[in-house]
């Protein structure tokens, strides 16, 4: 149950009974999803982490909060599905683009489409909302494919991080949906 409501014009409402649909699952939630807590936040490259949000190992989907506290790389790579990106603090970019993004912007990325992504240095933590369908393709120099990073290799450094330090490597379980 929610918080109760005091003066709302909805406060008499009642709550639907019938709530999730057969084979439905429970929602996903996580207050304050941009913590501090830097347990939480699995190191992805040597400069940038990942907090995971929620996680479809039946579809290679997941959503994340990316963050790096100084500058920061995630090597060259494209993605063969569409990627959303919502930026919560600092400023981060794409090395081959001409916009750079901070508090507050949107980026949509195209399936197919190479980039090299940069944190800059700010007063605020790059902290950047991602949803990301399919592998990471990563790229070697010339824009060519050297390699993958899939939704199964993201859970198993999960695990491993999350076992590390003492959350528990089944933490990433009830991310599962």
């Amino acid at each position: 149950m929610p918080e109760a409501a005091t003066s709302e014009f909805w406060r008499d409402l009642k709550p639907i009974t019938k709530v999730f649909q057969p084979d439905a699952l429970p929602e996903v939630y996580l207050a304050n999803a941009p913590t501090d807590d830097e347990r939480y936040y699995v190191p992805f490259t040597d400069t940038v982490f990942s907090r995971p949000l929620w996680i479809s190992p039946s579809q290679n989907k997941w959503c994340d909060i990316l963050m790096a506290k100084k500058a920061g790389l995630v090597n060259r790579h494209y993605h063969p599905h569409e990627v959303f990106a919502y930026t919560i603090s600092g400023k981060w970019g794409y090395l081959e683009h001409d916009w750079t993004a901070t508090k507050g912007d949107f980026v949509y990325e195209t399936p197919g489409e190479g980039h090299t992504l940069v944190a800059y240095e700010h007063d605020e933590p790059m902290r950047v909302f991602f949803q990301v369908k399919g592998p990471l393709i990563w790229l070697d120099d010339n824009g060519e494919p050297n390699g993958y990073f899939d939704v199964h290799q993201y859970i198993q450094m999960c695990r491993d991080h999350y076992d590390k330090v003492g959350i528990g490597a089944d933490y990433v379980n009830k991310l599962f949906r």
